[in-house]
């Protein structure tokens, strides 16, 4: 067993190691998945067969020392050095094979469960969501707003809420479902969004926006031009470059492709049943629904609504919209 363990304990350091290089594509909830299911297997293995084993070889060990014991006394042979506790102790103690699996158990069956069906942590690793969410945001994602969904796979088994325009999203990105994006939903099921001149029109309907004081950005030392956008009466604010042109370049081939009318103008798309039309806060930065089409309801993770860390702004902690 000890060389079994030492195998599987290097299979995943080597896996976590070749993530970290980029020599493979990793899959966190994957390699959480196994930890979960290899640990506890240890972890039953050791209930059910070694702790019993060494709890019975203990247990012979004192009946052997109270045999011994009463030997003695007949004898007349009263003190007796062996110690049968520190015996016992060393025999009950686990091994290093089973401290590294069943003892980790509990704490990787409790991630696991927190992250696949309660909240998960993600950290913000581009602009495309500035000014509501900057670069190294630690956020929460609420995994079960929008239905329970088992983990892996992604596959839903218990429904929950629909995903409404203006709520800020994260779902497995479509041209690559390895990677996830956060965006914001502009356009649901059945919607017709125009982005047209640099100004957002749903089924025919302009989304208010009014304008705010310029938005500073430390890393570039720039103030960038700021508008309030209020999506189904619900406001946030959006950076808004009037100088970059309203072309949308580089969109690529995507699923529903005849949805969308491209002009150099903007674009104008009509949702399909089961997907959403997602952009970013940071209109003029952000790879978004715009180049790679929809997001189907399969790639929905949950919904973002907590900043609880940024180490370089601990003014940034605090909910979000």
């Amino acid at each position: 067993m000890q060389i079994l363990t030492a195998a599987i304990l290097a299979a995943f350091v080597g896996y976590m190691g070749s993530w970290y290089f980029g020599l493979i594509e990793g899959n966190f909830a994957l390699l959480l998945f196994l930890a979960t299911v290899v640990t506890g297997a240890f972890w039953l293995a050791e209930r059910l067969y070694f702790l019993p084993q060494r709890r019975r070889a203990a247990q012979a060990i004192e009946d052997a020392a109270v045999q011994r014991r009463a030997e003695l006394d007949r004898m007349g042979i009263q003190k007796v050095d062996v110690d049968v506790q520190e015996a016992q102790g060393r025999l009950l103690m686990q091994p290093w094979w089973l401290d590294w699996t069943a003892g980790l158990f509990p704490v990787i069956a409790a991630v696991f469960v927190l992250r696949s069906f309660l909240f998960e942590p993600f950290k913000i690793p581009s602009g495309s969501m500035i000014p509501t969410l900057l670069v190294g945001d630690l956020i929460l994602v609420n995994k079960f707003t929008y239905g329970v969904r088992l983990p892996v796979i992604n596959t839903k088994i218990i429904e929950g809420n629909k995903p409404v325009r203006g709520d800020v999203m994260v779902f497995r990105y479509p041209p690559q479902p390895n990677l996830d994006y956060i965006k914001r939903v502009i356009g649901v099921p059945g919607d017709e969004v125009a982005y047209l001149n640099k100004r957002l029109t749903i089924n025919g309907q302009a989304v208010p926006t009014t304008n705010a004081p310029d938005f500073f950005e430390e890393d570039t030392m720039r103030y960038f031009k700021q508008l309030e956008e209020q999506v189904d009466g619900k406001p946030h604010r959006l950076l808004n470059n009037p100088e970059v042109p309203a072309f949308i370049q580089g969109a690529t081939n995507f699923a529903y492709r005849d949805n969308c009318r491209y002009s150099v103008e903007g674009v104008v798309c009509k949702v399909p049943e089961g997907h959403y039309f997602m952009m970013g806060d940071n209109r003029d930065n952000s790879l978004d629904s715009r180049y790679w089409g929809f997001v189907p309801d399969a790639n929905i993770v949950g919904k973002a609504f907590f900043v609880w860390m940024n180490f370089g702004n601990l003014k940034r902690i605090g909910p979000f919209h």
